[in-house]
């Protein structure tokens, strides 16, 4: 079973990530199993992976628009958001948009090209889930959280810019 880092601990994955809109006659294999859907076959068979499937997830491309299921993240307990490069930033503008805005309060998941490099940036946006590359171990990227002490604009985990929160 993979690993990944949940909240700030390497954990087994206990999810299968769909990694194309094949259809549903993938699921009876996935049959009460918790599996991440791609936005596109969510949107298709979302009835059918409901009945059949343990928990679903939606994973979006970064050119995707959450707009497709802003009215069902009280459903969805994960949202896995691709980063196809890691120059790619748009997932994190995406997560910040769940987080703050639309206050989703499930799992947000970085999957794709996840380096130890960008999860202090990730957490801060509101990721807390991390399918990190598959040349990163996981034990040594956990030291990513601790690179910086402090932030100097508002995150995610922290609404006060530092200005504001000296006295």
């Amino acid at each position: 079973m993979a690993k990944l880092i949940r909240n700030r601990a390497v954990e087994s994955d206990d999810w299968v990530i769909l990694q194309a809109a094949s259809g549903i006659d993938v699921f009876p294999a996935l049959r009460g199993r918790k599996v991440i859907l791609p936005l596109s076959l969510f949107l298709l068979e979302e009835e059918e992976a409901r009945l059949q499937l343990s928990e679903i997830g939606v994973w979006l491309d970064s050119h995707e628009n959450i707009k497709h299921i802003a009215g069902r993240l009280n459903d969805l307990p994960l949202i896995a958001l691709n980063f196809p490069v890691f120059s790619d930033g748009r997932p994190y503008s995406t997560a910040k948009k769940l987080r703050a805005d639309l206050k989703f309060g499930g799992e947000i998941r970085a999957i794709g090209d996840v380096l130890r490099d960008q999860l202090c940036y990730l957490e801060r946006c509101g990721f807390n889930s991390f399918a990190i590359r598959a040349d990163q171990e996981p034990e040594e990227c956990l030291s990513a959280f601790s690179d910086f002490s402090d932030t100097y604009t508002s995150t995610t985990l922290q609404d006060q810019p530092l200005f504001n929160r000296r006295t």
